[in-house]
């Protein structure tokens, strides 16, 4: 008989997976594996993050910033200068001959037309002499060829004489008349080639030099200097001024001089002239200051300081010396824009001395110029800006690379 009961499965025997279900297990262990990578993965991109931050951020030099101070509407600049007499002149001969007398010796105090010296010369005498006796015979002789070409006129009327004698004594007479004028006029040089024997102060002032003495031979011309004669009562200081003060050097603008001999004292002037061009050579201005010397304390010769005080033509900024970057291409400032980020600027200074330096032109009041900046920054660099200083604590301050509260 045939047993259609169900069969009994045994225990060891497992059901077949049908397809839908393998699928969605399949999906369950792809889900459980890419939440496994991502938990694993996304940590280590985040720390890679932050360390390459961190990275950055310490690779970037720190610096401390600070405005620029404005400079003062008028400023002191000291010059050396040169002191020379208002006058000064040398004395020659103008006529040739042997020194015969002296009157005046080195630091005398002399009047225009006192006389210094005197000089023999008995060859120009004696050319005076024959010049005054050649004058008399043509003066003679001009006389009587007048003479004679009156009367010849006189007797050319009553036709007792020829007009050919009488037209040779009036030549004759105006030929004579000529002669007269030759020879006066070298009786005038001969009588001031003598006049030129005596020697005279030409102005007020002090002998400083006398370079000769009796017996010694004088020729005419500037190969022997006999005296040298300064006016001292007022006195010219000559300055180089240098070109970025040039405009501020006017006539008018005071001056004082001091000199080490007078330690304390000052001496006033002002500018009187310039030269009104700018020397190719040094880019310097020559200013004349004239200072009054009542009391002869000041010598011609002298080397002074010169303070002048002169209003700035433009606004300047101050900054310390240290944060000058001397570059290849120029002299320039860091500064740093949009908080992290160094430009090296181009500027143009005026007066440094030594410890700040004048800014005229290249930049802004505004600007937060790197103070002490490392020598290896570069245009475009990031910084850290780790410290500001106000404009008026102009401290020198180093690139370190300390945090903000060490820093403060």
């Amino acid at each position: 008989m045939t047993d259609y009961s169900p069969k009994q499965t045994t225990n060891n025997e497992k059901p077949p997976i049908s397809g839908s279900k393998a699928i969605v297990l399949l999906f369950v262990v792809l889900a459980i594996a890419v939440l496994i990578a991502v938990l694993e993965i996304v940590p280590r991109v985040h720390a890679r993050t932050k360390l390459q931050k961190q990275t950055e951020a310490l690779a970037a030099p720190s610096v401390v910033v600070a405005k620029p101070q404005m400079g003062s509407p008028s400023q002191e600049i000291v010059l050396p200068g040169n002191v020379q007499a208002y006058v000064d002149s040398g004395i020659y001969a103008r006529t040739d001959g042997y020194l015969d007398k002296w009157y005046f010796d080195i630091g005398s105090r002399v009047k225009k037309g006192e006389l210094l010296a005197v000089i023999a010369s008995p060859e120009v005498d004696k050319q005076l002499a024959q010049a005054k006796s050649d004058l008399a015979t043509a003066e003679a002789n001009a006389g009587y060829a007048k003479t004679q070409a009156a009367r010849y006129q006189e007797l050319l009327k009553s036709n007792a004489v020829t007009q050919q004698d009488t037209d040779n004594f009036t030549t004759q007479e105006a030929s004579t008349k000529t002669q007269v004028q030759s020879a006066l006029a070298n009786v005038q040089r001969l009588e001031q080639l003598v006049g030129f024997e005596k020697i005279y102060a030409p102005f007020d002032g002090t002998i400083t030099a006398r370079n000769v003495d009796i017996g010694t031979l004088i020729s005419a011309g500037t190969s022997l200097e006999l005296f040298h004669l300064s006016q001292e009562n007022v006195l010219r200081v000559y300055v180089n001024v240098p070109q970025i003060y040039s405009p501020a050097c006017v006539p008018g603008v005071a001056a004082t001089l001091t000199l080490a001999e007078y330690p304390g004292k000052v001496f006033q002037g002002k500018i009187v002239r310039t030269a009104k061009a700018i020397d190719p050579t040094s880019r310097t201005l020559l200013v004349e200051v004239d200072v009054k010397n009542p009391t002869d304390e000041l010598y011609p010769g002298a080397y002074a300081q010169v303070h002048f005080k002169l209003n700035n033509t433009r606004p300047t900024l101050i900054l310390p010396v240290s944060t000058l970057m001397f570059r290849s291409e120029g002299l320039r400032v860091g500064v740093v824009e949009n908080g992290n980020t160094a430009k090296l600027v181009p500027i143009t200074i005026g007066r440094d001395d030594g410890d700040t330096a004048e800014v005229v032109e290249g930049l802004n009041p505004d600007d937060e110029v790197i103070q002490s900046p490392p020598d290896s920054l570069i245009d475009g660099e990031k910084v850290q800006v780790v410290q500001s200083q106000q404009p008026s604590q102009p401290q020198q301050a180093g690139g370190g690379s300390g945090t903000a509260e060490e820093n403060k």
